[in-house]
């Protein structure tokens, strides 16, 4: 097993550290935003959040879904469904010794396309610049995903 510091000495797996690290900084940033617009909004999932502005019937009309939240959540929940998988293939990608040139491409790219995309949901931006950052990042992962089994193929 490769030691850490020989990690660090793989300039390819620096730059996915530093670019898995961004990316998952702005997903955590998503969890503050939800909460901002929950309290802003007053639109809470359950009861115990709703008793800061109410007890009993009258806690219950915070108990209620936003639009606004609502949108933020599923920008949220994008990010999971995207970022997840960056991680782990990204990683792959990084080990399997990639040109440092185009490691930098797809780390950057991908990050810069989740970042595009979480300001697409959150101002909205008119579509198709949600789709189709969406559609760069996605493509980015089955990019590196595709160097990973070409590279390291035992099947």
């Amino acid at each position: 097993m490769a030691k850490l510091t020989q990690l660090l000495d793989n300039e390819a797996f620096r730059a996915y550290a530093t670019y898995a690290t961004i990316v998952l900084l702005k997903m955590m940033l998503m969890s503050l935003i939800t909460a901002y617009f929950r309290v802003t909004r007053k639109a809470f999932a359950n009861p115990e959040d709703a008793v800061s502005h109410g007890k009993g019937e009258s806690a219950k009309k915070y108990l209620r879904t936003d639009p606004d939240v609502e949108r933020v959540r599923r920008g949220h929940l994008n990010d999971l469904e995207n970022i997840v998988p960056f991680l782990g293939i990204g990683l792959l990608y990084a080990l399997s010794g990639p040109e440092l040139s185009t490691a930098l491409m797809h780390f950057r790219i991908f990050a810069g396309a989740r970042i595009f995309h979480t300001l697409a949901y959150l101002i909205p931006l008119p579509q198709p610049s949600r789709g189709l950052s969406w559609a760069v990042g996605y493509a980015v992962t089955i990019s590196m995903a595709y160097k990973v089994l070409k590279t390291a193929l035992h099947l």
